[in-house]
């Protein structure tokens, strides 16, 4: 018996294990959906890889009828079963890493094995480190997750539609926190940075290979107004120069589409100058498509199409509404419009078939260059990418440095910070945003891997914290007295800034203010005051206050941003993040956020907007930040002191000299090449903490000599340098001054001012002086 019971139970091993093998092979795990997969298609134009693009989608579009054709137009792409062609959902999310529509299913919805992927910082703070290697990286493992959860069989898209790179024109747009900021030489290295990381391309660009994921640059163009008094963004009509135009709201997405080459744009709701901006044929196809050189699909934002007839009442029918946007070169319609409406335009003669191919084969071409037509998506470039490279430890690594590197020290009153790690032994945490994991995250956020509040990155450095919501200020006040030092963690949320909400003022909530001022009252010691937000709170009475020494701004920080407030706070680490945007007082709300002018008007008082513009009170300007250390700054090396541009012929140049500047299209271009300069800034920490240093080189122009419509000063270039303490190093700064020198004019034409100008890094400055 014992010898028989020594061979069945093995045997008994082997059938179990036989049987779940078998279970296995029956249940495979789900593959990602892809065309191209039956035998009767395989051998189709349209499937063969080795084929340029263009004829694979020319042959496929070919083969549509007219209701296929259609069922294509919209987000949610129909399956063309007899092509073996499955579904495709177009919207997905991905702006600070792989994330969800709030309230809508989309590509990424986070339903099966996947339940969660990294959470990197708010744009606004990631973008506050002005480091694009990092802003690359991030955008690189983003696309790397969305391509793993894709290949999991867990994703039906992987066209994103992100970046957001509107300028943040107005502190009280609830959508700016999506942005990076307010500066568009910023928004440009952002937008370009993001786009080549996402979609697989290498830092420098060059590559021509697969997509990874598909970025998208939205909202083209002026969209900074969602909901503000009455005016709603659905309706609202952008009034903007070309002067604007020019210099301020367009570098940003043609920097996007000319390095970055994004394979994605997305029209915005609003009208520009009377013209809804999905039907701005000039917009879309003359400037995007012809001057830009754009190749890849445009989107309507979600139902934007629906609004052009039915609430901007811009045409007399549906069937014009679909004739206005397909020939002004939107593709994709986010929402049904096209789909309920296009069939009777073309039954109509309103719109052509020519126009519907036009935009299928700019949809199919994407969908190819993912990958999609290729056959099994886990055999290709990107199939080595699987669950173990979602929430990697290397990714949460990432958002937190991220965080770190981008938090903001607004004020340490006689070096308060950073508070002792031995003499720390009681600790209060006061505040709404001290112990609120989704309130770190921002809009536009997928489940974090691993989120650390403030709260609980504090409390790994003082086993006595103590925490207190804020809501009685009697027990709070009780808790600040008992302990050596308080941290007070305010700020907003998405119930004060977020889309379809912007804000009406720029003060915090009334109760917060409160708060602080009588906790900060009771205290031993002066208290640490942390901001969570996206946009620019007046806080003068806090920076002005003697009890509250020191001011950190952190964003909405990601799933990091807890540990990386505590370790700030406790220096284990040298904050060095500087400001996306001017901190306005609670007195610029004066100004009617619906005027879209960036440059003052002293005839009407007028005071324009952003650092380059705007001459009146600041709280904190465009590009502030302190650190542990202090950075001493030297011009080492300017390898050219006086340009002298050639342009087409003596009479301009005469002409040039008595106007005082020229336009970059008449400057010769061996002319502009042989322009270009290095400029080498010393920097020295003179601290004795290591740290990572944002260097902003700035352009000023000589007053006397320069238009009065001309930027007060512009940002030419930002670098990083990371230096020990008491550590020296070097930064290089490239400089194109036909592109990082010029200015619009009043017709929107770029133009270089002659004479005197000064380059600026932190208190130094050095002349160079411009002739033709």
């Amino acid at each position: 018996m014992r010898h028989l019971i020594h061979y069945i139970i093995p045997l008994a091993l082997a059938i179990t294990l036989s049987l779940i093998l078998t279970f296995n092979n029956l249940s495979p795990k789900p593959l990602p959906p892809f065309s191209c997969n039956t035998p009767s298609t395989a051998s189709l134009p349209f499937c063969d890889a080795h084929l340029p693009i263009e004829r694979r989608a020319r042959d496929l579009v070919g083969r549509l009828t007219l209701d296929e054709k259609i069922g294509q137009l919209v987000n949610k792409a129909a399956a063309i079963p007899r092509l073996g062609i499955p579904y495709y959902e177009w919207w997905s999310e991905a702006l600070h890493g792989v994330a969800m529509a709030a309230g809508v299913e989309n590509g990424f919805s986070f339903n099966g094995t996947i339940r969660a992927a990294t959470s990197f910082p708010q744009v606004i703070l990631t973008a506050a480190t002005f480091d694009a290697h990092l802003w690359y990286k991030i955008a690189k493992a983003t696309g790397e997750e969305g391509r793993a959860i894709y290949n999991a069989g867990e994703a039906t898209g992987m066209t994103v539609w992100s970046p957001n790179i509107n300028i943040f024109r107005d502190p009280r747009w609830g959508r700016g926190q999506e942005t990076p900021g307010e500066d568009p030489l910023v928004a440009s290295t952002y937008a370009v940075a993001f786009v080549r990381g996402l979609q697989g391309d290498a830092f420098e660009g060059g590559r021509d290979g697969r997509l990874q994921l598909s970025a998208c640059c939205k909202h083209l163009t002026a969209y900074d107004l969602d909901h503000w008094k009455g005016l709603h963004r659905f309706t609202f009509n952008a009034q903007v120069t070309k002067q604007d135009m020019a210099d301020t709201f367009q570098p940003p997405f043609r920097s996007c589409i000319e390095e970055g080459r994004a394979s994605g744009i997305m029209c915005a709701y609003n009208l520009l100058n009377g013209v809804p901006s999905c039907a701005h044929r000039h917009l879309l196809t003359n400037t995007a498509r012809q001057q830009w050189g754009f190749q890849g699909y445009i989107v309507s934002d979600c139902d934007a199409v629906s609004l052009i007839h039915q609430k901007q009442n811009y045409t007399d029918s549906h069937g014009d509404a679909v004739a206005a946007v397909l020939r002004a070169g939107m593709d994709l319609n986010c929402g049904s419009y096209l789909a309920e409406h296009t069939k009777s335009a073309v039954a109509d003669g309103k719109v052509s078939e020519s126009d519907i191919d036009r935009a299928l084969h700019n949809l199919f071409s994407v969908r190819m260059r993912l990958g999609l037509f290729d056959g099994d998506p886990q055999k290709q470039i990107y199939g080595d990418l699987g669950r173990n490279h979602v929430c990697s430890p290397d990714h949460q690594q990432l958002a937190l440095e991220a965080a770190r590197d981008g938090i903001v020290l607004l004020k340490n009153s006689h070096n308060l910070l950073p508070l002792s790690k031995t003499h720390t032994r009681a600790l209060a945490v006061i505040g709404p945003n001290a112990d609120d994991a989704k309130t770190l995250v921002g809009n536009y956020a997928g489940p974090p891997c691993n989120a650390i509040t403030p709260l609980q990155g504090l409390k790994r450095y003082v086993r006595k914290t103590v925490f207190h919501g804020g809501c009685d200020h009697d027990a709070a006040v009780g808790i600040a007295r008992s302990a050596d030092y308080v941290v007070l963690v305010m700020g907003l949320n998405q119930e004060h800034e977020s889309e379809e909400m912007d804000r009406e003022d720029l003060v915090l909530p009334p109760e917060q203010e409160g708060l602080i001022k009588t906790v900060a009252a009771a205290a031993r010691n002066p208290v640490v005051l942390v901001l969570i937000c996206g946009g620019a709170v007046d806080v003068s009475f806090a920076r002005d206050d003697p009890k509250i020494g020191g001011i950190l701004w952190g964003g909405y920080p990601g799933e990091g941003g807890g540990r990386a407030v505590a370790e700030i706070i406790f220096g284990d680490h040298n904050p060095g993040g500087r400001l996306l945007v001017t901190w306005y007082p609670q007195e610029f709300t004066k100004t009617p956020m619906s005027d879209m002018r960036m440059r003052p008007d002293h005839k009407s008082g007028y005071i324009g907007r952003t650092y380059r513009f705007y001459k009146g009170e600041k709280l904190f300007e465009f590009g502030y930040g302190l650190s542990y250390s202090n950075y001493i700054y030297k011009f080492a090396s300017v390898t050219q002191i006086e340009l002298n541009f050639k342009t087409s012929s003596y009479d301009d140049i005469k002409t040039h000299q008595k106007l005082g500047f020229v336009a970059v299209s008449e400057i010769v271009l061996d002319s502009c090449k042989k322009a270009r300069f290095s400029a080498i800034v010393s920097v020295e920490n003179e601290g004795s903490m290591a740290g990572k240093h944002p260097v902003l080189l700035f352009l000023r122009r000589n007053q006397i000599q320069t238009r009065t419509d001309n930027p007060i000063k512009q940002l030419v270039g930002f670098r990083t340098v990371r230096l020990e303490g008491n550590e020296r190093g070097n930064v290089e700064f490239e400089v194109d001054p036909c592109m990082q020198f010029a200015s619009a004019d009043e017709s929107g034409v770029m133009v270089i001012e002659l004479g005197r100008h000064f380059l600026i890094v932190g208190d130094q400055e050095f002349s160079i002086t411009i002739n033709v």
